[in-house]
């Protein structure tokens, strides 16, 4: 099905709702929360996913894990999605905070077929069997490491989601000390209980997380020079450092 709220067909006694939306470039999927447990894949564009947690970056072809009951938003650029929504029971080897996933060639073909079928679909017949397909080979997925850790809560969490609308290499400690009215160290101390890491570490991942949306359209030369990085090397290998392949794998 296409372009559906999945809140018309919740109740119907499928343990899987295969559902695909089109969304307008730069779409907000403001706070919210599904009983079920979501598959939500980018067969296109790049999506930005925020829970009280954490921020996730899901660029093309790749899917993000989100338990049931966890309320987040969605930021969609320039995206299609194939979603699975699915009963919790069906799925308890689901992880319980939100996980972006890589999605090889047969998964993503059985996504692209899943989300063609009508529901509700025949539970003895084949369209039964491509969703139970999808669920055996999600259980087979890999992790991808494309998230930074929000505070809770105050003006650290609104520094931090400021950041990362508009990342700046030429930010400091000493910028958002003033602008939390403390001192550096306290705000060290303070972001480090919060996150676990210091600001300064914290800024570089979400600067290299931003630069997943400019990949599609730019070189990686001319997104090193605009994260502040010397060479293209050097970006390169902080990006492969953070999350554990080059940045031309996301192009």
């Amino acid at each position: 099905m296409r372009n559906v709220s999945v809140a018309d067909f919740d109740g119907l006694p499928v343990d899987v709702l295969p559902i695909g939306t089109d969304y307008p470039p730069d779409h907000l999927l403001a706070r919210h929360e599904h009983r079920r447990a979501q598959l939500l894949y980018g067969a296109s564009g790049v999506m930005l996913v925020e829970t009280g947690e954490g921020s996730w970056t899901v660029p093309t072809d790749r899917a993000v894990l989100i338990p049931a009951g966890v309320a987040h938003e969605v930021r969609m650029l320039d995206v299609t999605t194939w979603s699975l929504y699915v009963e919790p029971d069906a799925v308890p080897w689901w992880p319980t905070v939100c996980t972006v996933v890589e999605v090889g060639p047969l998964l993503r073909e059985v996504l692209r077929a899943a989300n063609a079928l009508e529901v509700p679909y025949d539970e003895a017949g084949r369209d039964a069997v491509l969703v139970r397909l999808a669920l055996h080979e999600l259980q087979r997925v890999a992790p991808i490491p494309l998230t930074v850790s929000l505070p809770p809560h105050g003006v650290l969490r609104e520094l931090c989601r400021s950041y990362l609308a508009a990342p700046d290499v030429h930010v400091t400690n000493a910028d958002w000390a003033r602008a939390a009215s403390v001192s550096e160290r306290t705000l060290d101390r303070h972001f480090r209980e919060a996150t676990g890491v210091g600001p300064a570490g914290w800024r570089v991942r979400a600067r290299l997380l931003s630069s997943l949306p400019a990949l599609r359209r730019s070189s990686v030369t001319d997104v090193a020079g605009r994260l502040g990085y010397a060479t293209p090397a050097a970006f390169t290998a902080a990006f492969t450092k953070a999350f554990g392949a080059p940045p031309s794998r996301f192009r």
